[in-house]
């Protein structure tokens, strides 16, 4: 076994479940978050309707995300996951404090976005389930239409935020 692989087993690890985790927080409050009650009270604040959608779609994409990639299963949907959240956190909630996260910037969620690029490219390694199960699926192929639905999907969810935002009004 090469220390590439370990070291690419050991990132999937701590990035699939420390997502995983921050997944439970907004879900159900564990780990000290606050739970899926307040994050929707949070998205509807910003706009998004319906928040509990959108709650349960950012929490789920986290929580399920981390644990795909976390195991090693169905590898690019997983990936797919935490770059979907990833990618809506930094255009809709960092972005326009900058980059740096000392500031609430993006820098936190985009280097979790590139990891996820990585580990999409570099597909199951060994001590993944999809290779224990003989799962092949054309991981580069899943990740690139994952990603274009992913985008899609946030796009709808920035629309949709913009225009029914408090902040909207006041243009």
């Amino acid at each position: 076994m090469s220390s590439a692989t370990v070291g690419f087993l050991l990132l999937r690890l701590a990035v699939g479940l420390l997502l995983a985790g921050h997944g439970a927080q907004k879900l159900f409050g564990w780990f000290g978050g606050d739970g899926f009650t307040s994050l929707s009270k949070v998205l509807e604040g910003q706009g998004f309707k319906p928040a509990g959608f959108w709650a349960l779609l950012g929490g789920v994409g986290e929580l399920l995300g981390g644990l795909l990639t976390a195991l090693g299963l169905l590898v690019p949907l997983g990936e797919v996951a935490i770059f979907a959240a990833m990618f809506l956190a930094v255009a809709k909630f960092h972005w326009k404090q900058g980059l740096w996260s000392v500031n609430g910037g993006y820098e936190y969620p985009l280097v979790i976005l590139t990891i996820t690029i990585v580990l999409a490219c570099i597909g199951p390694e060994v001590f993944s389930l999809d290779q224990l199960l003989h799962i092949n699926l054309p991981v580069l192929q899943c990740f690139g239409l994952g990603v274009l639905a992913a985008l899609i999907i946030d796009s709808i969810g920035l629309i949709i935020s913009r225009q029914s935002s408090p902040e909207s009004g006041k243009r």
